[in-house]
Formats: structure tokens, C-alpha cells, sequence
């Protein structure tokens, strides 16, 4: 039973934090929420990898939104896999905008005393 609660919780932090929150600009309280702080995201750059943390990802969204930036078409999130292990969990997710696939996203969350957070991100980017 604990497995399908978890699952929801994911789910849930996933959607407020991940997609409501990064993805569409939302709440930096719901970001930090679901974020735990040391939270990289790891980009394959160039046959390299380029750390990029969450503080950097939430200070481009804060500039995009102080520069009244015109939003990017609304991201949609579709749910391919949640796997938990005790207090790790995987969740394979594809993004979506304007019905196009953009981004298969790997996120890795722990279950802190708090609940579920993301602690990282690897992803590939759909031609």
C-alpha cells in the first residue's frame, strides 16, 4: 500500500514543482518545495556533462518573468514509468508542448523526513 501512496506523492511533487513549477514558469515556492537544495541537472553537452543547479534553473525563470518574457507554449507532462525502491525513486516522464513531444525527462527523487524531492535530472531533447 505504501508503494501507491508514494507513487501519488511523486506524482504530485513531480507536477507542482517539475512541470507547474520549472517547466511553466510557477511558483519558485513550489519549485523549492519540490527541489531539493543540492539538485543538479546534468545536460550532455558537447560529449560532456554540464552541471546545471537548481538556483541557476529558478534565477533564469525569475529573469525571463522580470523581463516580461513571452511564456513558451505550455509544457504537458505524460508519466511513462515511477519506480520505487524503499527512498529512491526513478520517474520517466515525456514533455510535451503544443502536442509535440520536446523533452524525455530521468528524474531521481529521495524520500526525505519532509517527503519526496528531486535531486537530479538527465533528459533527452526530441529532434
Amino acid at each position: 500500500m505504501a508503494q501507491t501512496s508514494d507513487e501519488g506523492f511523486i506524482k504530485q511533487v513531480v507536477t507542482s514543482a517539475y512541470i507547474d513549477g520549472l517547466q511553466n514558469g510557477g511558483s519558485t515556492e513550489a519549485i523549492r518545495k519540490g527541489f531539493h537544495p543540492t539538485f543538479t541537472m546534468l545536460r550532455f553537452v558537447d560529449n560532456d556533462v554540464k552541471p546545471y543547479p537548481i538556483e541557476e534553473w529558478i534565477a533564469a525563470i525569475e529573469k525571463r518573468k522580470s523581463e516580461n518574457a513571452a511564456p513558451a507554449p505550455k509544457a504537458e507532462g505524460k508519466f511513462i514509468t515511477v519506480d520505487i525502491t524503499g527512498t529512491a525513486a526513478t520517474v520517466k516522464l515525456d514533455l510535451y508542448r503544443e502536442g509535440k513531444k520536446t523533452f524525455t525527462d530521468y528524474l531521481v527523487l529521495y524520500k526525505f523526513t519532509e517527503g519526496w524531492r528531486i535531486v537530479s535530472k538527465t533528459y533527452y531533447r526530441h529532434p
